[in-house]
């Protein structure tokens, strides 16, 4: 074993306790490459170094381990949580990793006078009640919008509430009872709220039997027209009810399945909520190569459920695949950690076990999904190296555009690919300043300056960089790169006619070939992805970086006006418009608001 590893194991073991514990393994350049937990530290960590061992993955591991530690806990539970918080701090290579920590979105409803029902992801800083969390935004938003359709509570942002001197369409639409300019009476407006409390809730049942209740007063009370509504409504929600073709018995409960092919895994996520399937997600952990099915369940319901940052708390029951083998343990162990009662379960027959083929079923698909997309990778790469007439493969690929309105609010996006698709963790924008309005020339240069600045020094300089635009653009890229001794291949990529797709003309950098390629070329395909993506995130950028600046920015740079002085002059005037329209008395009543102050801020909204 020796041969294998300059690590003195024996030694290592001599000194190791045989209490609860974590282990860190690191390789001769001091990186960890794989964390641990143990019952019994002495025995597990000296079975990774018998004369016999079974697991190929293992014994690549051995030959690396150069250095070892550990911690010791007071318990399994503790071990678990210290294992997943290495992991998510190291990242070893040798270990599973699901790389996915956003926070979850909620439904969120306010503690306002005239509560709001809207999408939130992050820290629950606002008063009022959330629902969820949901597996997706996706399954957020369609929420939302079947929420109002049923229940006519506004969704509208607080200050285009407050704004409001007559109704908006929503209203009109009949989703949107208009609080805002006082139609419905509070009692009206609450009951309505509470109604999609209890739906969010699952109560379907009870929120029709209330309505019907109502519906059945109203028309005693000969106000057909306020039955006529009610009845639309109960109408509205047994439609709903019976298209829910996914719903059961089942309370609460998490469904796992797992499924893996040439290379890929993907572990499926089923969401059932209050008898119904409220959504699902598809992860694809990072697997080393030949791991046990077993460690990758096992894995990926530690770093699932013990990833605090995005609040989500464990169901009552999880379903697992039948693969999972220390159930009994791994059960113990999360409810310990988690301070809950999950039950891990493997089900032979029945509803749950529906919702574990369902789960397994859309893991196969997301798989399939995913090899046949690398398949259109794979020609279109083929392809490219033809049209380039180039042998050596390329490794990453970057694209580059311009958005802005006008000339205002300039972004600039750097999309990046290899040959598995789209690296979106590589994705970069630029807020371009400092240039003439409407420049494309000046900041795609800034742009450039900007990406390339370090690229050599962090090694990651392009094989290919394509440059959206005609030789204008293209000009930045060469006077950019005209002194590397090698530089990225150069391609302009110019809109044809009408801006069609497939009539698109090719430039190469420093000797001008241009190339008109069929448009059924699968290299031409891979350009205009490559291409619209960049595109899509640079006119993103853009947006959103026009709306913030609409919203706040010319009360932000007003000297003396901090956030809370912005926040009282929203809120007493009725938002940015009416801020911009007030006289200097009007802005001089607003709490904070000195005479002098108001005038500061009165000429100034004026000379932007």
């Amino acid at each position: 074993m020796s041969a294998k590893s300059a690590f003195n194991y024996q030694d290592f073991l001599n000194n190791l306790t045989h209490q609860p514990g974590v282990y860190r393994m690191f390789d001769a350049a001091g990186e960890v490459i794989y964390v641990g937990k143990a019952k019994d530290l002495r025995k597990r960590v000296g079975s990774y170094f018998r004369t016999t061992v079974d697991s190929v993955k293992t014994q690549a591991l051995v030959k690396h381990i150069a250095q070892m530690d550990v911690t010791v806990t007071n318990s399994e539970a503790e071990a678990l949580i210290l294992e997943n918080s290495f992991i998510k701090k190291h990242r070893p290579r040798y270990n599973v990793l699901l790389r996915d920590d956003k926070s979850y979105p909620y439904i969120f409803i306010s503690a306002h006078e005239h509560p709001r029902i809207a999408y939130h992801r992050g820290t629950r800083r606002e008063k009022g009640e959330y629902f969820g969390p949901f597996p997706n935004g996706s399954a957020v938003r369609e929420s939302l919008r079947l929420l109002q359709k049923l229940f006519p509570v506004r969704q509208c942002e607080d200050s285009y509430y407050r704004a409001r001197s007559r109704p908006c369409l929503q209203h009109q639409l009949k989703r949107c009872l208009a609080p805002c300019v006082a139609i419905p009476s509070d009692t009206e407006y609450q009951q309505q709220v509470q109604l999609a409390k209890l739906f969010l809730r699952g109560k379907n049942h009870e929120v029709i039997n209330t309505l019907v209740a109502s519906m059945e007063n109203a028309s005693a009370a000969l106000d057909f027209e306020k039955a006529a509504q009610l009845r639309d409504q109960i109408v509205a929600l047994r439609q709903v009810q019976e298209k829910n073709s996914v719903s059961g018995e089942q309370h609460e409960l998490d469904a796992i399945g797992l499924y893996r092919e040439s290379g890929f895994t993907c572990v499926h996520l089923l969401s059932v909520r209050q008898n119904s399937v409220q959504g699902s997600r598809s992860y694809y952990p990072k697997v080393p190569a030949h791991t046990s099915d077993s460690e990758v369940i096992e894995s990926f319901l530690v770093q699932y459920y013990l990833n605090q940052t995005h609040g989500q708390r464990a169901p009552a029951e999880i379903i697992v695949p039948d693969q999972l083998n220390n159930l009994a343990e791994l059960s113990e162990q999360l409810n310990h950690a988690l301070g809950v009662k999950a039950k891990l379960r493997q089900p032979k027959r029945g509803e749950r076990r529906q919702y574990l083929a369902l789960a397994t079923k859309n893991a196969m698909n997301a798989v399939q999904s995913k090899l046949g997309l690398q398949s259109t990778m794979q020609t279109r790469f083929r392809a490219l190296y033809k049209f380039l007439q180039r042998d050596e493969p390329i490794q990453r690929m970057e694209c580059f555009d311009i958005s802005h309105t006008m000339g205002e609010q300039t972004v600039a996006s750097c999309v990046v690919f290899d040959q598995d698709g789209p690296r979106k963790s590589d994705y970069r924008r630029f807020n371009i300043s400092g240039i003439t309005g409407g420049d494309d020339y000046a900041a795609m240069a800034q742009a450039l300056e900007r990406r390339y600045k370090h690229a050599i020094e962090k090694e990651n300089v392009p094989d290919l960089l394509l440059i959206d635009g005609g030789k204008g653009q293209l000009t930045q890229a060469e006077d950019y790169f005209r002194d590397w001794p090698q530089p990225p291949i150069l391609l302009g990529v110019a809109k044809g006619e009408s801006r069609r797709p497939g009539l698109e003309t090719l430039i190469f950098g420093f000797t001008r070939k241009t190339v008109h390629l069929a448009a059924d070329d699968p290299a031409l395909h891979l350009i205009q992805h490559i291409r619209d993506e960049s595109h899509r995130f640079a006119i993103t950028g853009h947006r959103q970086r026009r709306a913030k600046v609409r919203k706040t920015s010319t009360l932000e740079e007003i000297p003396a006006v901090g956030s809370k002085r912005r926040q009282n002059l929203l809120k007493y005037l009725g938002g940015l418009q009416q801020v911009k329209g007030a006289s200097i008395d009007q802005l001089a009543t607003v709490p904070g608001i000195s005479k002098a102050l108001a005038e500061t801020i009165y000429y100034a909204l004026r000379d932007e």
